[in-house]
């Protein structure tokens, strides 16, 4: 018996990395498995069902349940494709894993506008777009009076929450998705859907160059950045289980934390219109009480 018996989830980008971790997790608890993914290269270009193939053998060959599904994500209809796909061929769908992603690193002054259209594409259209059709199956069911136990997962980032160098792009887009999270939480709620996110650190092929040290697998003993050591937490936010919503939790190795996200600051208020000449001080003021923010990554 697994935590996920009988349910049935879509994971996006299941071909390598992080994906593929969670994929065979997640059928290790018992659940169907869409295995997503075009079998793209990291910067999104290519393709090739190969890799998610080769995952739902995998999980076959293990005794579990999987299917493969090639649809591009950040298409409208092919979204919808993927969504229709895992119903047709279990009866529901219970959870959606938004994982796929890739990079364009590029400081921004060399940084093109197709690189940063390219990422914000795969990242945040690439996850509105199945989330958007799996809530009208599962809001339809609500509406219809059946039961709804539905979870989503999106993936977030340390470069999201605290910023990253030379990855403004892939920045803004995670930060984007943190923010998404949020606020789907509170409008899904009514409708039995939970959602969470996670911002992993493991090794994977947009992390294992451009932080290489930190991603290197040691010669023995724990494998940290094992993107295996992330998937347990995923597994259970995806499962009946899990009984929070709105939050977003770091997860590296064996440390798992809730985020805090931005709070109100100190607030000074004049009661009346600042004049420019003035606020220079009361920002000096402000910041004195102010907790530093986390630093960037890479600064």
């Amino acid at each position: 018996m697994g935590i996920c018996d009988n349910r049935v989830v879509i994971i996006t980008g299941a071909g390598r990395g992080l994906g593929r971790a969670h994929a065979l997790a997640f059928a290790a608890e018992g659940a169907s498995v869409v295995v997503n993914d075009i079998g793209a290269e990291l910067d999104g270009s290519g393709g090739s069902l190969s890799p998610a193939q080769e995952v739902a053998e995998e999980i076959r060959a293990a005794g579990g349940d999987a299917i493969v599904n090639g649809d591009d994500i950040s298409d409208w209809d092919q979204a919808g494709h993927l969504v229709q796909h895992a119903i047709e061929a279990y009866g529901r769908l219970d959870t959606l894993v938004c994982n796929a992603g890739i990079v364009r690193d590029r400081m921004i002054v060399n940084m093109s506008v197709d690189e940063w259209d390219a990422v914000m594409k795969v990242h945040m259209r690439g996850m509105f777009c199945p989330v958007r059709h799996a809530i009208d199956y599962w809001r339809a069911q609500a509406k219809a009076g059946s039961p709804v136990d539905a979870r989503i997962v999106t993936t977030s980032s340390g470069a999201g929450l605290f910023g990253s160098v030379s990855q403004a792009n892939y920045s803004a887009a995670k930060a984007g998705i943190a923010g998404f999270t949020m606020v789907a939480a509170q409008e899904l709620g009514r409708y039995g859907i939970l959602v969470n996110g996670i911002a992993p650190s493991a090794r994977s092929r947009m992390t294992e160059e451009a932080f290489a040290d930190m991603m290197r697998k040691p010669d023995e003993g724990f494998d940290a950045m094992d993107p295996a050591n992330v998937s347990p937490v995923v597994v259970w936010l995806g499962s009946g289980q899990c009984n929070v919503s709105g939050r977003m939790f770091e997860i590296a190795g064996g440390q798992l934390s809730v985020a805090d996200g931005w709070h109100h600051g100190e607030v000074f208020d004049k009661g009346a219109r600042f004049d420019p000449d003035e606020v220079g001080a009361l920002v000096a003021d402000l910041l004195v009480n102010a907790p530093p923010p986390t630093p960037v990554y890479g600064a």
